[in-house]
């Protein structure tokens, strides 16, 4: 969608293909009207955050005053214990205990011994989190929430997961940055290190891409949603035709170039001729983590007051939840509330397979425990599915990768961009970006280089704050 405001703007001919029944895709916000009351989701927390001023002009000249600021709250539940997130040294102390907190600094030293001094190398995601954090820190909720997410061992995950979701982080960066926060220095404008503000959309975060597909309709070009591509030809070194269903109706188009952001994988099956053998069987090693959605609605002002929870404990069915109110007062009626529960899965598992009605029984007890809500607040709840969720940074993932960009990249009227795309997991500030920069390539025949969005050494949470703007 930012490729084709980009476009758009620059007057270029092009169409807009949207699987979907409404554009966003996993930034989508999903509308829920229950007889005269309507309730708004995204598909989980979408914050927006960016280093790129560019960025925050961008989504500001489309929504204007509809674009708020938000103070952050959110927390972790471990242990049957709340943390806030980022870390408050006083709660955190007083629940982990000093045994435990003098343990946590013991292995980290030990760590630093094992990895810096004697030189073991870091091979794997554990790796790198023993020695930035120490075991039993890592342990406690970053290591196995993460094989949460994925269900692989983190000893099967590659570093780069880390890498780029977490560089720059380390026991001693979080010490500086409480340390930090407790005796502050004046200064404007100032990166938010862990990201204690961040912007949302009034109405949810869909609302930037279906603003962008009102002011792009509104100049006369067209988006198709429910259509989709069944094959996409080529001719070795260009993209030519495209051919597109909607309700069983096919048409063919003829392509100058292609933008697209369709599954890695699902998009090398559409090709055709088909690619080389060693491309699909590169293709086949590379996997999606999937995931399934249960929005609950509530006759309750509110269940806590954070946007978003982790529960990184593995014998509690789902992984996270927000409070989309808290985001936003506007994302439900007023003095009612809702809760977006995500479950990690593998298509066709056992949890991919229960009914709405399973997977509520299964989490109700849960949330009672907690003391979030009862079965007799509880309005409805409503099950969505989504595949192809996160990339699987597997321990082999990227020497495959590697084989099957170099094949898409000789395609000189080709960009696959975004998390799909790519292969890539970036945020949504990083997957705008690159759409900007694929059209941007087109409009000005000078191709960008979109592999690097996304790639820095800095943790991914740090993020601009216009200093005109107020918390």
């Amino acid at each position: 969608m930012s490729a084709a405001m980009e476009l758009c703007r620059a007057g270029k001919d092009f169409l807009v293909v949207e699987r979907s029944d409404r554009v966003g895709g996993l930034a989508k916000t999903y509308i829920i009207k229950e007889g005269g009351l309507e309730f708004r989701t995204d598909n989980g927390p979408h914050r927006f955050f960016s280093k790129n001023k560019y960025l925050y002009d961008f989504i500001e000249e489309l929504l204007k005053e509809k674009w708020v600021l938000v103070r952050r709250q959110s927390r972790q539940f471990i242990g049957g214990k709340f943390y806030d997130y980022p870390i408050n040294a006083k709660q955190a102390l007083g629940n982990i205990g000093p045994k435990k907190s003098i343990r946590i600094l013991l292995d980290y030293l030990a760590a630093q011994v094992k990895y810096r001094i004697l030189g073991k190398k870091i091979e794997n995601f554990e790796d790198y989190i023993i020695v930035n954090f120490g075991r039993t820190l890592g342990e406690f909720n970053m290591i196995n929430y993460t094989e949460k997410i994925w269900g692989i061992p983190a000893k099967e995950i590659h570093a780069d997961w880390a890498r780029q979701r977490i560089k720059g982080l380390s026991l001693f960066s979080v010490l500086k940055d409480i340390t930090c926060k407790t005796f502050p220095k004046k200064s404007s404008d100032t990166p938010k290190t862990l990201v204690d503000a961040f912007y949302f959309p009034e109405y949810g975060t869909g609302l930037i891409y279906e603003t962008i597909k009102k002011q792009i309709e509104g100049n006369g070009y067209h988006i198709h949603t429910d259509t989709y591509p069944i094959k996409i030809t080529h001719d070795g070194k260009k993209i030519i035709s495209c051919n597109l269903t909607n309700k069983g109706i096919e048409r063919v188009v003829a392509l100058d170039h292609l933008i697209e952001s369709i599954p890695l994988v699902e998009f090398l099956n559409l090709l055709s001729p088909s690619p080389p053998r060693k491309i699909m069987d590169s293709m086949k090693s590379l996997r999606y983590r999937d995931q399934v959605y249960l929005f609950i609605t509530l006759d309750k002002e509110y269940v806590t007051h954070d946007q978003w929870i982790y529960f990184p404990d593995k014998n509690i069915p789902f992984g996270r939840v927000s409070e989309m109110r808290n985001f936003s007062k506007k994302m439900s009626p007023e003095g009612k509330t809702s809760l977006f529960v995500e479950f990690f899965c593998f298509k066709g598992d056992h949890i991919w397979n229960l009914s709405k009605e399973q997977l509520f029984e299964l989490s109700l007890p849960y949330f009672e425990t907690m003391g979030f809500f009862n079965r007799n607040e509880v309005r409805n709840y409503y099950l969505f599915k989504q595949e192809g969720v996160y990339p699987i940074y597997d321990l082999q993932y990227k020497k495959y990768l590697s084989v099957v960009k170099e094949y898409l990249d000789g395609f000189e009227n080709l960009y696959y961009i975004g998390r799909p795309g790519r292969f890539k997991y970036n945020n949504q500030d990083h997957s705008l970006e690159m759409g900007i920069l694929a059209a941007r390539s087109i409009i000005e025949g000078s191709r960008y280089n979109i592999e690097d969005i996304a790639s820095g050494s800095e943790y991914f949470e740090k993020g601009y704050v216009p200093k005109n703007r107020a918390v």
